[in-house]
């Protein structure tokens, strides 16, 4: 199957870029951050220890995680809502550090991608889960910006933050995600590097689409995505 993957920070666009590529090409898109949500929001609700791996191991070991169209559902749960609360965002790099979730979540992406072709966004999807992906991108944009776009996700739900907290989340997490001992945030050697601040989702979307397109035409069938 052929993989597409989008990397970036927090609040880059990715998931929406990613979301509208998959409908574009028809393919199935993969959003990798909602099944580190997932975990986080079982861990938070078993009040479990996040930095504790072993802990974490058993409760990744006996979660059912689904993917769908639109959807994610923990244990046949739909929990698209809750897994966005401001709680979990702010737990899921913690939980996204230990090493069991990570290798149980990394088994579940490449499952996935087995099965159909894939746009899958992350941090870590062109460096660490898919290395001969067909093609890979790397979405970023300002931290004022990025903070924006969350703050704005948060208002339309309903929650309370303040942009001074978001921007403050946003930088705290950026470093985490970039100095973690495992699978650290980081642009693959052979990615395309795009800065989201200022432009249209339509204008991202124009130009990673035609890029692929270009791709898919010179890839031979047969070859290895």
């Amino acid at each position: 199957m052929r993989v597409v993957t989008i990397d970036g920070p927090a609040g880059s666009g990715k998931s929406t870029v990613a979301k509208r590529l998959a409908e574009e090409l028809g393919w199935r898109m993969l959003d990798t951050g909602a099944m580190y949500r997932v975990i986080t929001l079982a861990a938070l609700r078993a009040g479990a220890d996040l930095l504790d791996d072993t802990m974490l191991a058993k409760i990744v070991a006996n979660v059912i995680i689904l993917v769908q169209p639109g959807r994610v559902l923990l244990d046949g749960e739909d929990v698209s809502q809750a897994i966005r609360s401001v709680d979990v965002t702010r737990a899921t790099s913690a939980v996204a550090d230990r090493p069991s979730v990570r290798q149980r979540l990394v088994e579940l992406q490449r499952e996935f991608a087995r099965e159909y072709d894939v746009v899958t966004e992350g941090r870590d999807q062109g460096t660490i889960v898919f290395p001969d992906a067909l093609r890979k991108f790397f979405l970023t944009a300002s931290l004022e910006e990025r903070a924006r776009r969350r703050l704005s996700e948060f208002v339309e739900r309903g929650e309370n933050t303040t942009l001074e907290a978001v921007m403050e989340d946003v930088r705290n997490r950026d470093e985490r995600d970039a100095s973690r001992a495992i699978a650290p945030m980081k642009p693959a050697p052979d990615a395309a590097f795009i800065d989201t601040t200022g432009l249209s989702l339509d204008i991202v979307l124009a130009r990673l689409a035609d890029d692929v397109r270009l791709r898919l035409a010179a890839h031979k069938p047969g070859e290895r995505s």
